[in-house]
């Protein structure tokens, strides 16, 4: 396997992480990328040869290793550290799409255009890709440790193991070449991958938590906007439609068509005593 390809990849996905992603990306690399390549290869190695049975019978060392070892460590841990950092690749790839997808606006409608603030920023489908990346991690890393604990027993190593496997002629003492070191070293790359769940789940708490937090400030701020505007608009005497309008008056009863003639009936009258009292100033000239 080429690490240093496969680091400059995962380089790529720091970019675009949070500060949990980083100190995961640290860990992947120090603690179980390290580790495998300057320890764990040479620990293990052909570990085939080291493995001895206490007989000369053809094929039944084979198939004893094979019995007892059905996965190499390894390998195990290569396809591991292979299939847990594929999802950080949905981040880089959604991020270029963006990228691309913002070339073409701005060569369309301008370079004064944009159609993103920020190609790299968490919103819409990326913080969805990005979430969906931290469960398919915590999701690899669960499967391989349930494997792990499947096949060898709770990550355990004995010096002896007992075959009777056929082409055995009968039960036949194997012995695992470098027991301790071997069980140090799973040991050490399981508690690295539980590690590596911790981090991946408080990410996933961080993201959802950062989310509901920002839409309950902008829910709050909406709330405080239309506040301000409903004051503005009652405080605004174009806007001030409201009449003041007694209660007693709304009780009471519009007159009636008799009041009414009679009333115009008496001002007629007054009127005309009126003009019948003033002088002829015409027959005085």
């Amino acid at each position: 396997m080429d690490w240093k390809t496969f680091q400059a990849l995962l380089s790529g996905v720091n970019k675009y992480s949070t500060a949990f992603g980083r100190i995961w990306l640290s860990v992947v690399f120090v603690f179980r990328v390290m580790v495998y390549v300057v320890a764990a290869e040479r620990v293990w190695g052909d570990e085939q040869k080291d493995f001895d049975c206490n007989t000369k019978q053809p094929g039944c060392p084979n198939v004893c290793y094979d019995h007892f070892f059905p996965i190499s460590h390894i390998r195990l841990w290569a396809l591991q550290l292979i299939f847990v950092t594929c999802p950080s690749f949905m981040v880089v790839m959604h991020v270029a799409y963006r990228d691309d997808r913002e070339r073409k606006h701005r060569a369309k409608f301008g370079d004064n255009t944009k159609l993103y603030n920020n190609t790299a920023k968490k919103h819409g489908g990326l913080w969805w890709t990005y979430l969906i990346s931290l469960f398919a991690k915590t999701g690899i890393e669960i499967s391989f440790l349930y494997i792990l604990h499947r096949i060898y027993d709770s990550f355990y190593l004995p010096r002896l193991v007992k075959c009777e496997v056929s082409p055995c002629p009968n039960q036949v003492d194997c012995y695992i070449g470098h027991p301790t070191e071997k069980k140090v070293f799973t040991y050490f790359m399981v508690g690295a991958s539980a590690l590596c769940i911790i981090l991946n789940i408080c990410e996933i708490i961080y993201l959802i938590a950062k989310r509901v937090a920002r839409i309950a400030n902008k829910i709050k701020s909406r709330q405080r906007h239309m506040a301000l505007h409903h004051d503005d608009f009652n405080d605004d005497p174009f806007n001030n439609c409201k009449l003041h309008v007694e209660r007693q008056d709304l009780k009471e009863k519009p007159p009636s068509f008799e009041t009414s003639y009679k009333s115009a009936y008496r001002l007629s009258v007054k009127r005309e005593k009126i003009r019948a009292s003033a002088p002829n100033l015409s027959m005085a000239l």
